[in-house]
């Protein structure tokens, strides 16, 4: 928001839900044509913007760690991030959940982003299974169709961003990560 406002653009919730959040699109097509030297300045002074607001605190989501922790060892574990790959290592800099996991796929690793299925094609791959033996946790409308469109079910645990958004194909859709252990326990 405070990047197109500084070249006059307002840009609203409901813009960037629809722009973002839904197509994996940038707001700064509302200013500047993609593939232009104006857009990646701009991206260059939102990505700055962005990378201080995360080094700023931790970003853990509350009880995220005990899930892990009761996870860990009994599955193969990945991260499948549309964040670049700059941005995933200022917000993981200081969380100590890293060790929980296998395997981290950020942007940098895929042509494609989600809601395309390359993410999960790939995290399939890397996590040596076969898709019906997967299960992808998701905040996201899009990060759901890219789970799904790879053959995976997903299970949708909204943010504060993405609540009320539809969850249309999603395995289960919960509340908090802290109810993850008890699906996948009731889904052995």
């Amino acid at each position: 928001m405070e990047t197109l406002a500084g070249v006059g653009i307002s840009l609203q919730w409901e813009q960037f839900e629809q722009i973002s959040l839904t197509r994996g699109g940038s707001v700064l097509q509302l200013a500047e044509k993609p593939g232009t030297d104006a857009f990646y300045k701009l991206r260059r002074e939102r990505d700055d913007r962005y990378a201080d607001l995360l080094a700023r605190e931790p970003l853990v989501i509350d009880g995220v760690r005990d899930v892990l922790e009761r996870l860990w060892g009994k599955y193969i574990m990945g991260i499948v991030t549309s964040s670049g790959h700059e941005h995933f290592e200022i917000i993981h800099r200081q969380s100590g959940l890293l060790p929980y996991f296998q395997f981290v796929l950020t942007m940098k690793d895929c042509t494609h982003f989600k809601p395309h299925p390359e993410p999960y094609l790939k995290a399939i791959e890397l996590a040596g299974c076969p898709p019906e033996e997967c299960l992808v946790i998701e905040d996201s409308p899009r990060g759901l169709a890219s789970a799904v469109a790879a053959g995976i079910r997903c299970v949708a645990i909204p943010s504060k961003f993405t609540r009320g958004n539809p969850f249309t194909g999603a395995y289960k859709i919960l509340n908090g990560v802290k109810e993850l252990p008890t699906v996948l326990e009731d889904g052995e």
